[in-house]
């Protein structure tokens, strides 16, 4: 038996340990994933959804928050990843793990939450704000904070997180999840 960390739920500790075993070092941080959460947990007969599942961690911190009526929907390109990841959820039939590129979920929308921190976050915006639910959260982690407006990164002006933050159908902000690291968190307008 797992036993939870500080706060820190037992399938999280579950799957960060199936990550460390995978060399998978890209999965969800601590702070992003009580965001997640949380996000999870507003929306209690919500359809959940996660790009990039990875080893699963984010989908555990999701998960955390699932309400009795609510499904989880992820998707993950690699296959033993997704394999990996399948095996943390498969006593919870409320969890689906996919395999494939990040178009499956279209078949499950509209999302009530998703946490798109893989395929189409970068390469289509618009197609990600468009498998929201009106009234849908969407998260984006892994940006660096940044104090300028229009956002910058690297010295340039931060093209995706400007996309994101100024999009017209979306209400949205930035907020600190760790010193050095910014999730973006908006609601489709109705």
């Amino acid at each position: 038996m797992i036993m939870a960390q500080r706060g820190v739920p037992p399938r999280v500790v579950t799957a960060e340990r199936a990550a460390a075993d995978a060399g998978f070092a890209q999965g969800c941080s601590r702070e992003a994933g009580r965001l997640l959460g949380m996000a999870a947990a507003a929306k209690p007969h919500g359809v959940i959804a996660e790009s990039g599942t990875g080893s699963g961690v984010g989908t555990a911190w999701l998960h955390s928050g699932l309400g009795a009526g609510a499904r989880l929907v992820t998707v993950e390109r690699d296959e033993e990843l997704a394999r990996g990841a399948a095996g943390v959820f498969a006593d919870d039939d409320r969890v689906r793990v996919l395999t494939g590129d990040w178009r499956l979920l279209e078949q499950h929308a509209p999302f009530d939450v998703f946490f798109c921190d893989g395929g189409g976050k970068r390469d289509d915006p618009g197609g990600v704000i468009e498998l929201l639910a009106p009234g849908g959260i969407l998260i984006l982690d892994d940006f660096t904070p940044s104090p300028h407006w229009p956002p910058r990164f690297e010295g340039e002006v931060d093209q995706l997180r400007l996309a994101y933050l100024t999009h017209p159908t979306l209400q949205a902000t930035e907020v600190l999840t760790a010193p050095d690291a910014s999730a973006i968190i908006a609601t489709r307008r109705f």
